[in-house]
């Protein structure tokens, strides 16, 4: 997985603002329903999309706004882990974006970044497919250093970014979901969020708490009536600042027994710091920080929070015992 943290040189771009220390308290709503063998969550990041998206402003609008989606997407996949880590979506394609990450923690750290294509034109297309165009797209859960990475990928196939992520659980995972994901600009700023469906084993133990037993094609339709309902939820009832999650989720599905779950937060989760940064370029060569330095000063840019962090480069000494690999 390519780097986002990578050397630039002292007049690299710093953001004015600091990195926000942002947390949203009630963005995921999770719930299942007592008819059916399903579990969702109600995703709305809330000012995180806007803080998130707003450093990235170097990136076109149509991809700042796939963007919401991504964060929104992994969101949701990585709060619904049962183990500590991280859940993360990269997409990789011949398309004007060359480079498309987002990933999200168990407690629900989000970031995100992207890169443009060195000979990309304008104007852009505005769908995924366009943009991103032939490729693979990469989910990957990462329980830490410990832990061997899980990674599944799967061709770019679907006409958006839900669709792209339904294909993958279906053919990868041999697992139905729903998914509906929304992200756009407003005079106010990004907003973004999701609704995400999960069909559950009919022996799971959150599938439900009804009695009555029901048939395969029962179950199936009653999926298919899930389903029905989730994609009748528009971008301006999930931004609606008077309709909670709850009344969301009731309005869309209350006829088939929701069963609502405490709520949980996102926040800002960019994971640079400054002492991480130095040990990774603690790990180069005495040579190569001397070929790095530019008037005795190394610089470094986070592409996730577009900070840029400087060293003197007499406050960099060469490690040999640094060299195990750590994602920045």
């Amino acid at each position: 997985m390519t780097n986002p943290v990578t050397e630039t040189t002292p007049t690299a771009t710093t953001r004015p603002q600091d990195v926000p220390d942002l947390t949203v308290a009630h963005a995921i709503t999770p719930f299942h329903l007592g008819h059916v063998p399903v579990r969702g969550r109600l995703i709305t990041l809330g000012p995180l999309a806007d803080a998130i998206l707003s450093r990235h402003d170097e990136l076109p609008e149509p991809v700042r706004a796939l963007g919401g989606q991504a964060l929104a997407l992994v969101a949701a996949m990585a709060t619904a882990l049962k183990f500590k880590g991280s859940f993360s979506l990269q997409v990789k394609g011949d398309g004007p974006v060359s480079l498309f990450l987002a990933d999200c923690t168990d407690t629900g750290a989000l970031r995100f970044t992207a890169r443009m294509a060195e000979d990309y034109t304008t104007p852009l297309p505005e769908t995924a497919p366009g943009l991103l165009g032939k490729g693979y797209l990469a989910f990957t859960v990462d329980q830490g250093p410990e832990t061997e990475r899980y990674q599944g990928i799967v061709g770019l196939e679907g006409k958006d970014l839900a669709a792209m992520a339904t294909h993958y659980f279906q053919t990868s995972e041999q697992h139905d979901c729903a998914i509906q994901l929304f992200s756009r600009l407003t005079e106010s700023g990004w907003q973004a969020g999701a609704l995400v469906l999960e069909r559950l084993p009919d022996s799971d133990p959150v599938a439900g708490n009804d009695d009555q037993q029901h048939s395969e094609a029962t179950i199936q339709d009653l999926w298919e009536t899930a389903c029905t309902f989730a994609h009748t939820l528009k971008a301006d009832e999930l931004f609606d600042p008077a309709l909670s999650a709850s009344t969301l989720i009731t309005r869309l599905f209350g006829t088939l027994g929701v069963e609502l779950a405490p709520a949980r937060p996102l926040s800002f989760g960019c994971r640079c710091s400054r002492a991480r940064l130095q040990r990774v370029l603690e790990r180069f060569s005495t040579d190569d920080l001397d070929h790095m330095a530019q008037d005795g000063v190394i610089s470094m840019e986070c592409h996730f929070c577009n900070t840029a962090f400087t060293f003197p480069r007499d406050s960099l000494t060469h490690h040999t015992n640094t060299l195990s690999a750590e994602t920045p």
